[in-house]
């Protein structure tokens, strides 16, 4: 999957940033050990720089290559092409679940280290083979409906709304009032594919049983209860959204948004940089993106762990980079990164979001993650491609080109093409 915070600094058109050293030819220099790190998140420069500053500061002896691939830059690709040419880095970052199993050979068991008993016990999941922990978890990231605040009340709503009724009510006030309910972005795959294709996955009774039935043939998606009432909640966003919500893309539904232009969006705490860089005095909140009319749905977002660091246990310097990774997790210097520098959520119970750094959208995140009130990730588990199939077929229906029935069916079909490749 490729990453939505990437995608705030696609405008700067970032590819291949190296912070330190090229190549992965010598590991080790004389009493000098270099731990090459390969990861995805480019809006992390700066603060990776201070961070490799601190380390080598503070392990003489060792230095830290940083190289990050993202912005326009395909990361899976550039990983892929690494590893083909026996330049393998030590560290590389790894979404879990699909990803997981497609890098798994590849993996060293971290099961023993001091920083896993801290987790979050959600955020294992993504990692954990046969109840061994394979990757620490880099932050945690929750998505709904984002909405504005200010807007409501001007609008004079005071009861957020928690069920689907509720919600087709409080768009109906916001257009009485002339402001535009919901800013949809649906030119972007994974705003259709992941995130809103999660939400019928994660309302299942058992996510990971619904998808495993898929695979097996004991499920299906056509004629799913959850699946059609997903569908009322896309027809919803669609009549009281933006014109042109097809061509309507990430950069163009934020600024909407920003701008006060529109009262909601479905989307992630990762919007908050470019959020606060257009409108800093926004008062914002995350509500559940609701289905149906049940309350006991209408108190969760989905969160989950957005990327996990991982040690190739073919690495010279394996037990040097485990021991970066613990320093990350568990010292004072590691945490401070983590939650004000990179300004995470983070995934550890031993360590608190900064709402300073993470601000009003982190916190919802956080707080979420912390009661227990969050839908699953299940896009991570999707088999490849489908996101971009189910994408398309969504976005055929928006169009009109094709029926709920045909669009439910294509899904399924998606799927089963797909499933064993």
């Amino acid at each position: 999957m490729r990453r939505p915070m990437l995608l705030v600094l696609a405008l700067c058109t970032a590819m291949t940033v190296i912070l330190s050293g090229c190549g992965n030819a010598a590991q080790g220099n004389g009493d000098v050990k270099t731990i090459h790190i390969f990861q995805f998140k480019v809006e992390l420069l700066e603060p990776m720089k201070e961070m490799k500053a601190e380390y080598e500061r503070t392990h003489p002896g060792i230095k830290l290559d940083i190289q990050s691939v993202g912005g326009g830059a395909d990361y899976a690709s550039a990983l892929k092409a690494r590893f083909a040419s026996g330049d393998q880095p030590d560290i590389f970052t790894n979404e879990g679940y699909e990803d997981r199993e497609t890098w798994f050979e590849y993996m060293e068991d971290l099961s023993d280290q001091p920083w896993v008993k801290d987790l979050d016990d959600f955020a294992r999941e993504p990692m954990t083979v046969d109840g061994k922990i394979y990757g620490q978890p880099m932050n945690l990231e929750g998505f709904g409906m984002i909405y504005n605040k200010d807007l409501f009340k001007k609008a004079g709503i005071s009861k957020l709304p928690r069920t689907l009724n509720e919600l087709e009510e409080t768009a109906k006030r916001l257009k009485e009032a002339g402001i535009t309910p919901f800013a949809n972005g649906f030119a972007e795959f994974w705003i259709l594919g992941n995130h809103l294709g999660n939400i019928p996955f994660a309302q299942q009774d058992d996510p990971a049983e619904f998808i495993a039935g898929l695979n097996d043939g004991s499920m299906q998606i056509p004629g799913n209860p959850v699946f059609e009432k997903w569908l009322d909640l896309l027809d919803l966003m669609v009549e009281y959204g933006n014109p042109y919500p097809l061509t309507t893309d990430y950069n163009a539904q934020v600024t909407m948004f920003a701008n006060g232009k529109a009262a909601m969006m479905h989307q992630g705490n990762w919007t908050q940089p470019q959020i606060d860089g257009i409108n800093p005095d926004l008062n914002l909140g995350i509500l559940p993106a609701p289905i149906d009319n049940d309350p006991a749905h209408g108190d969760k977002i989905a969160v989950g762990v957005a990327a996990n660091w991982v040690v190739n246990k073919n690495s010279p310097v394996k037990e040097e980079a485990k021991e970066f990774l613990n320093w990350l997790a568990t010292s004072e210097s590691g945490k401070k990164f983590i939650t004000e520098k990179f300004q995470f959520v983070p995934a550890f119970k031993t360590m608190e979001a900064n709402p300073e750094v993470t601000g009003d959208l982190g916190m919802v995140v956080s707080e979420h993650a912390k009661s227990g009130r969050i839908w699953t990730w299940n896009f991570p588990r999707f088999p490849k491609g489908y996101n971009h199939d189910n994408s398309s077929s969504m976005q055929a229906y928006i169009a009109g080109v094709i029926t709920r029935k045909e669009l439910l069916q294509q899904l399924q079909d998606s799927w089963d093409n797909l499933k064993f490749r």
